[in-house]
Order: structure tokens, then sequence, then C-alpha cells
């Protein structure tokens, strides 16, 4: 059984006019407002629609050009011109109330843990999408019952008004049908950077507004490479960085789909930054391996990466809920030099300090997070639970579960006299944000305090920017550094990928 909410307070409604022709509602319940997908433009290179900012529509909005006039167009064929351009959004109530319904899994620490559980849902002929209203969520029709080992709750909301987009035209302001068009044909400003477009002003499913560009594929590597890894690191580097951000991106299309766009510019997706500052190394990266990704059976991998894996990679299921994937095992990220004398999995903790207590000979050991401590108290355990620690009671004290093959936790407990909450996987970090991974060991450091030594930054999994910086600096060529962190991978071009999807991934 679910929990039904019921939210008396009206729904900022996103459709009718304002996305320019979803279909009529009446009093149809629906799961979310209809969102169109994103234009698909006719060309030979791949294009992305990224929202430089989402959830818009509380503040008024300034867009400013770097240089001459923007243009803005709705759907009604109104338009505004200026070098800087004020918008802003009211609520307008509807002619008739509208009801939205929908049973909800979730909140997960990560879009990849709500993919797995939305292909939990369609496996039962549930029709299901990923949303992220503000945290991760799945949304199918509220009759669905949630997938085995899930528990859905039921929203409900009466929607009595919508929010409207409107701009400011002589003085005065004019209501505007969305989506809205953008063009900036010296560059866009914002945030602290100059972005080409074209741009799109559009409503979300839950009736939050975004500014998303449309950008193609290989300008958008520019804008990322040099924030993902940085742009002084070795060549070999930044092309592997260049070939594991252009097979992401093409992987996770669908991200935000039910938003009608592709990708974020944050760290919910890749951070992605003015294309126009990549300097001339990350420019070579990108050219040097333009339309190629790394596949695997002909599709696009899993292409993860992170900062620092610590010297050991992990598995992929010891980060996320996810099926097996052979091209991303445990393994000692190590030269035979200094090698822990120790074999996986590493089970036990007195086997992951060895490994912790040393870095001579470990790829990447110069990265600043290669080794850490933090100490971490009972307030800290309270204050990251919240509302939850409550139930718990007191004295909290956090208790290993379980491990994964590389010695991460994949289980974590914070535990009091009345109970425990169990933290799993990719919640590890995202509740107790102190941690830079969860590749650590536990050691009591006084009444209610612990230290959290450990290894590495990010989750662990695929390539470890760190080690593919330290291994290009020794002559590692980019396709050497790729197979090593995805084995039995493939280099090859965007037009020769074909074949089915592993996992629905």
């Amino acid at each position: 059984m679910g929990v039904r909410i019921r939210l008396a307070v009206p729904l900022l409604l996103g459709c009718g006019v304002l996305l320019g022709g979803c279909r009529r509602v009446g009093a149809e319940a629906l799961t979310h407002w209809p969102v169109p997908a994103p234009p698909e433009p006719v060309g030979v290179q791949p294009q992305l629609w990224v929202a430089l900012a989402a959830r818009l529509g509380d503040a008024p909005l300034t867009l400013q050009a770097a240089a001459g006039s923007l243009q803005l167009r709705d759907q009604r064929g109104q338009r505004l011109e200026g070098p800087a351009l004020q918008v802003r959004w009211r609520m307008e109530p509807l002619p008739q109330t509208r009801l939205i319904q929908r049973s909800v899994l979730g909140p997960f620490a990560s879009y990849e843990a709500a993919e797995q559980a939305a292909l939990a849902w369609r496996r039962q002929g549930v029709v299901a999408q990923v949303a992220r209203p503000t945290d991760w969520e799945v949304w199918a029709p509220a009759a669905a019952s949630a997938p085995r080992g899930f528990q859905a709750r039921q929203v409900e909301q009466q929607v009595g008004q919508r929010r409207v987009l409107q701009g400011r035209s002589a003085g005065a302001w004019r209501s505007l049908a969305g989506p809205v068009l953008l063009q900036a044909p010296q560059g866009l400003r914002w945030q602290g950077g100059v972005f080409a477009g074209p741009f799109r002003l559009q409503a979300d499913a839950s009736d939050r507004w975004s500014l998303v560009e449309q950008v193609p594929l290989e300008r958008y590597l520019l804008g990322v490479v040099p924030h993902e890894i940085g742009a002084g690191s070795p060549p070999a580097a930044l092309a592997a960085q260049a070939v594991l951000a252009r097979t992401w991106a093409l992987r996770n299309r669908a991200r935000f789909a039910v938003d009608g766009y592709h990708l974020c510019a944050d760290t919910q997706c890749q951070v992605y930054g003015d294309p126009r500052q990549a300097g001339a190394a990350v420019r070579r990266a990108v050219a040097s391996t333009a339309g190629r990704v790394l596949a695997w059976r002909s599709q696009p991998i899993h292409a993860v990466y992170h900062a620092s894996n610590g010297g050991v990679a992990a598995d992929e299921d010891e980060a996320w809920p996810l099926p097996e994937l052979p091209y991303l095992e445990a393994f000692l990220d190590w030269s035979s030099l200094g090698r822990p004398p120790v074999r996986l999995p590493l089970s036990r903790p007195q086997d992951l300090s060895q490994v912790l207590s040393r870095s001579q000979g470990a790829y990447g050991a110069g990265h600043p997070r290669f080794r850490w401590r933090r100490l971490i108290s009972q307030d800290d355990l309270r204050q990251a639970l919240g509302d939850r620690a409550a139930a718990l009671g007191a004295p909290l004290r956090p208790l290993v579960l379980e491990r994964g093959a590389s010695g991460r936790v994949v289980r974590l407990a914070i535990a009091g006299p009345k109970g425990q909450q169990v933290l799993e996987r990719d919640a590890i970090r995202r509740t107790l944000r102190q941690l830079p991974s969860t590749l650590f060991v536990l050691q009591a450091a006084g009444p209610g305090q612990w230290w959290f030594e450990g290894g590495g930054f990010g989750h662990g999994a695929g390539l470890s920017q760190a080690g593919a910086i330290d291994l290009a600096g020794r002559g590692w060529s980019l396709e050497r550094i790729l197979s090593h962190y995805y084995p039995g991978t493939t280099l090859m071009p965007v037009d020769r990928l074909g074949g089915e999807p592993s996992g629905g991934l």
C-alpha cells in the first residue's frame, strides 16, 4: 500500500499554449504535464539540448547579450529584441480545475538508481519515467503497484492555476506563449561565460521553467573537458576525457526526457561551461578524437569516471544498483612497485587498511584526496539524517554492514537504541557529505566520535582522472589508458554504433 498525499495548493501549469500544442487535458488525470520532446535538427553532427538553468519561475530573469542584441520569439509570433531582455513569471487561473495523480518511487541518490527502479516498473508493463523535480524520482500512473522491493507513495494535486512567462517591452509586461525561442547572434552571457545557442525558455513536467541551449556535440565537449579533468592535463588524458564525455553524453540523452531536454550543466550530468574558453590543448583533444566513442557490443558504454579511485577501482554495483557490466570491474590500480600484498575482494577491513597504508606505485597517488581522514561525531550523524534521526534514539553510531569487491562500503547503518537507518551505495556519500568516497575503514576516536580513514574522491568506477593524468605522464597512449580502465571495450566512430543495449543501460 502506498501513502496518499493530497496537496491543497495549486500546481503551476506548464501545458496548453505554453508548450505550443499539448493535448487538451480536460478532467482527465495526468501523471505530469506533458512536455514535447527536444527538436531533432537535421544535420550530420549530433545535437544536444542542455539546460543551463532549471526550475526557474520564482525570481525575474535578465538575459544579457555578449554584444549586439538578443531576439526572442514566442509561439504566437510575438517578438522582443534588445541587448538585455527581462522576463518574469506570473500565476494565472485555469478555466477549470485539473487533476494530477501519480505513483512515485524515491527519492533516489542518483539517476542510475532511479533508472533501475523505472526499469523494474517497465518490466511489469507500467509506463514509468525518471524525473527530478528536486531529487531523483520515478513517476507512473496512480493505479500502478510498486515493483517488488520498492515502496510507492501516491501524490494527488488539484490544479487551479498556471505559471505564465512574461517579457518586458517598452516599459510594459506582456504574456508569452512557450516554448520561447531565443537567438543570440554574438552570444548570451550566462554564469560568467558566453554561450552561442540557439536557446529556448520552456516549461517542464512540473511547470517550472528551464533555459535550454541547443549545442552540437563537439562544441559541448569544449565546455565539458576542461571542467571535468583540467585543461592542463597531459594530451592523452585530455583525449581520454573527451572520448568518455562524448560517450557519456550520447548514452544519457534520455536523462531529462520527461522535461523536454537531454542534459543538465551541473554535477548531476557533466559540468558544462563556456566552450569559447577552451584552450588549444583541449581543442586538440576534442578534434583528435572527433566522433569517436567507447563501445561494448557496438553500444556506448556506461562511461562513468571520477576524480581519484584511491588505488582501487570499484565494481559498478558498489556505486549503483546496476546489472553486471563486464568492463567495470574492481582491481588494484597499481604498478608492480609497492603493490599491497592482498587479493580482491577486500571484504575484511584489515585488508583494506593494508591498501590505505600504502601509496608508492599507485596510479594517481598525487591527488590531494588520494588518502584522507574525517572525524565524524554523533551530532554529525544526527544532522545528516535530519528528521529520520529522532526515530532511532540516542546515542547513534555508524556500523559497516557490507563491503564490495574493492573494499568500498555498500551498506552503512546509522544505529541507535531504537533501530537503524541503512544507507546503500551512492546514498552513503549523499547523506554523509563530508566523505570524499566510500573507500574507508572506521576507527573509534573517543566517546561519540569516529575516524573515517579512507582514500579516493568519487564513486571509484571507471576512469580515475588522477590515474589517467599519471599514466599519460608516463607515456601511455589514449587507447592504452581506456583499455586499462574499461577492459574489453572498443574505440569506434559514432556512425558505426548499432546492436541492442544491454540491461536497459
